[in-house]
């Protein structure tokens, strides 16, 4: 097994975090693509969704995270007792996690199961890539939503796919490696992630 040096310095991102909603009790924010979810080690990595959002609400935590090229909402408990119902709720795989993505060229499939496992890529630290000797296994299913072309820079146009990805809840995702075990043609392009929770119950203190 390759050892993984994380040398990673994730480049200035400048898109702000979108609040779409708050209260007393949680947050949920829109994540730019381009944006850690927790800082890294090295002080270089300070920049991420926890970083900035404690500036505005001290205390607050992340239930859970979105890859570094991933956009899309996440749930940002305010107090501790949400931050318990939450995370029992993730731990208990009632929360539904659905991530839509364009893939370079177009699925033969409407729809299907992908069952790879994944594992960081020693290569191209902090991707992830398809590893059935060390991944953990990882199963989502797929449905494409529209087929289209789209012109490029040059002129020609590709053909793109738009799938939405439902993972198996509780499994460890990551859109881009999921998407791309298809072939080594298809490259996830651009994900984002939504989830649903249900309210919470208990105290609110």
């Amino acid at each position: 097994m390759s050892k993984i040096i994380d040398t990673f310095i994730a480049p200035p991102c400048h898109e702000q975090i979108e609040i779409l909603y708050q209260d007393a009790y949680l947050v949920l924010i829109n994540k730019p693509t381009g944006l850690l979810s927790l800082s890294g080690k090295n002080p270089q990595n300070l920049d991420s969704v926890h970083h900035r959002l404690v500036q505005l609400f001290p205390g607050c935590t992340l239930i859970h995270r979105l890859d570094f090229g991933t956009s899309g909402l996440m749930v940002i408990a305010r107090n501790k007792a949400i931050n318990a119902a939450l995370c029992h709720q993730f731990s208990q795989r009632t929360v539904t996690k659905v991530y839509s993505a364009l893939l370079c060229g177009h699925l033969a499939e409407d729809d299907g199961v992908i069952d790879a496992a994944i594992a960081k890529d020693p290569a191209l630290f902090p991707l992830m890539s398809i590893c059935a000797v060390n991944g953990k296994p990882a199963r989502s299913r797929y449905q494409v939503v529209e087929r289209f072309y789209r012109k490029s820079e040059d002129g020609t146009s590709l053909p793109v796919t738009r799938v939405q990805l439902i993972p198996r809840p509780g499994a460890p995702t990551s859109c881009a490696s999921t998407a791309s075990s298809w072939a080594t043609r298809f490259w996830a392009v651009t994900c984002m992630a939504a989830c649903c929770c249900p309210a919470p119950n208990g105290p609110q203190g």
